[in-house]
């Protein structure tokens, strides 16, 4: 029972900042929260092994992650298709009115990743690191382009509204 206790308050103190993460990624609310639902329920099926982990939120991170890549693989080859034979009537984008996650959108995939699990994730360059696949330098590097290019775009934003 106490395994039981330990997973629903790994679960609680965690689902925000996953539903955070996500919604970063991927750009919807509804999505980032069924997204995270389906992270946490491969958490639960796995709990015995993961809860030995020396850190378990970087676990569940890169389930999030993968999942949130599977989907944006699948609506890559939605929108491939619907540009061959054309949109569904009446079918409008979502357009977000979130600042931020507009801003973040703008940023090349990786570089925006890298944000999104350093500075809202918090993940160390290591951990941050292991979930993209790559070096240390590399995150660090990503990380500090990507910071650079939302600050340059701040300012855009700010010149626009100031015109």
């Amino acid at each position: 029972m106490q395994g039981d206790a330990d997973l629903a308050a790994f679960c609680a103190e965690h689902h925000a900042r996953l539903v955070g993460l996500l919604i970063l990624r991927v750009g919807d609310r509804h999505v980032a929260e069924e997204l995270a639902q389906d992270a946490l329920v491969r958490l639960v099926e796995r709990w015995d092994r993961v809860r030995d982990l020396q850190a378990p939120w970087p676990w569940l991170v890169r389930v999030a992650v993968n999942l949130s890549t599977s989907r944006w693989r699948r609506r890559a080859a939605e929108r491939r298709a619907l540009a061959r034979v054309g949109p569904p009537e009446g079918s409008e984008e979502l357009d977000s009115s979130l600042a931020v996650l507009d801003l973040v959108g703008r940023l090349p995939p990786r570089q925006a990743m890298a944000v999104v699990l350093r500075h809202y994730a918090l993940l160390s360059v290591d951990e941050t690191a292991e979930i993209m696949r790559c070096r240390p330098g590399t995150v660090k590097a990503l990380s500090a382009q990507g910071r650079a290019r939302l600050r340059e775009l701040v300012v855009e934003e700010v010149d626009d509204v100031g015109r």
